[in-house]
C-alpha cells in the first residue's frame, strides 16, 4: 500500500491554520464576555475662570461657579475613578449657552475617556450651520440638546417650531443623538416631532422631569416608548426625591417607567452606578450592566 505523506509545508499550512482558528475563536470568546463598561451621562463641568469661559448673555440661570475648583475636569475624573466609573458622556451647561469652549478643551484632553453634548438656540436660524461647524471641529460631540418644560419656555414655543425642525433635521442628518430635557407637558409634542423624523436616537432627561406635570400629561412621556428609538435616562431622582444618594422613595415610580421602556432602553447618569443596582434589583445582572454603560456604548457605537 502507497502512504502519502504531508510534505512538510502542507503540515505547516495545517498548524497555521488551526493556530489562525483558535485565535480568531479565542478573540470572539473574549469579546464576548468582556464586561460592559460603565458610562454615565449627566454631569455638567464648570470653571471659576469668568475670564477664559464667561457665561452666556442668554444664560437660562447664573450658577456661582467660584464653588468650583481651578481644574473641574480633574476633579470630575477623580470622581469617575472614585465610583469605578470607566467613561462619561459630560453635558453642556446651560450657562454657557451655545459657547462651547469649555466643552471642547475637555474633550481635547480626555478624547478617550469623554464624549460631549451641545446646546444651540433654536429660534437662532444660524444654529443648525453652527452645529455642523461644532461636530466638524469636534467629533466627539455625540449629541444635541432641547431644553422645554414649565418655566423654562425661553428656548423653543413648541416642537413645531420651524427652528426646533430645522435643529432636530440637521443634528439627525450628522448621526447624532436628540438629548431632551423636557417636562411632561411637552412630551406629546416631542413625540409629534420624533414621528417626523423615523429612526432618530432620542435619549430623555432625568425621568421626563416628572414633578413639573401632571399625572395625565405623564402618560404622554410613557406612550414615547412605543418609539423603538427612544431612550430614558434614570437620573434626576434628586429633583423630585430627597432620600439621598439612593433615593428608594421614588422606587415604585422608577420600577414603572422602567417597565415601560425596558432595561434595553434605559440609561443612567449622576451619582453612584449603585442606584441602578438599587432601583433594578428585579432585573439580571447583565440587564443592570446594559443600564449602567452597555446601551449608550451602543447608542453612540462607542468601542
Amino acid at each position: 500500500m502507497n502512504v502519502t505523506h504531508p510534505t512538510r509545508r502542507q503540515m505547516l499550512r495545517t498548524t497555521l491554520g488551526i493556530g489562525a482558528a483558535l485565535s480568531v475563536a479565542g478573540r470572539n470568546q473574549a469579546k464576548a464576555t468582556r464586561p460592559e463598561p460603565v458610562i454615565e451621562w449627566n454631569a455638567h463641568i464648570f470653571s471659576p475662570n469668568l475670564e477664559k469661559y464667561p457665561l452666556h448673555p442668554k444664560a437660562a440661570y447664573a450658577p456661582d461657579v467660584s464653588i468650583h475648583p481651578a481644574d473641574p475636569l480633574a476633579k470630575y475624573l477623580q470622581h469617575l475613578d472614585e465610583e469605578g466609573i470607566d467613561r462619561a458622556v459630560i453635558v453642556h451647561p446651560e450657562p454657557y449657552g451655545d459657547d462651547h469652549r469649555l466643552m471642547l478643551d475637555c474633550l481635547q484632553r480626555e478624547p478617550q475617556r469623554l464624549r460631549g453634548t451641545s446646546l444651540f438656540y433654536p429660534k437662532d436660524p444660524e444654529a443648525p450651520a453652527k452645529l455642523v461647524a461644532l461636530v466638524k471641529k469636534e467629533p466627539h460631540i455625540v449629541s444635541t440638546r432641547f431644553h422645554a418644560h414649565r418655566g423654562k419656555e425661553n428656548y423653543l414655543d413648541t416642537f413645531a417650531d420651524t427652528g426646533v425642525r430645522a435643529l432636530w433635521k440637521q443634528a439627525v442628518d450628522l448621526g447624532l443623538v436628540i438629548e431632551l430635557h423636557i417636562g411632561p407637558n411637552y412630551a406629546r409634542q416631542a413625540g409629534e416631532a420624533i414621528k417626523a423624523f423615523p429612526g432618530c436616537k432620542v435619549l430623555i432627561d432625568h425621568l421626563a422631569e416628572p414633578h413639573m406635570g401632571t399625572g395625565v400629561e405623564f402618560a404622554d412621556v410613557l406612550d414615547l416608548a412605543k418609539y423603538p428609538n427612544v431612550y430614558m435616562k434614570l437620573s434626576g431622582l434628586g429633583h423630585f426625591a430627597k432620600d439621598e444618594p439612593y433615593y428608594d422613595s421614588a422606587l415604585s415610580f422608577t420600577n414603572r417607567v422602567i417597565k415601560e421602556f425596558g432595561p434595553e432602553r434605559m440609561v443612567w447618569g449622576s451619582g453612584s452606578p449603585k442606584i441602578v443596582n438599587i432601583h433594578m434589583s428585579g432585573y439580571s445582572e447583565r440587564e443592570r450592566a446594559m443600564v449602567k454603560g452597555g446601551n449608550i456604548r451602543k447608542l453612540l457605537a462607542w468601542n
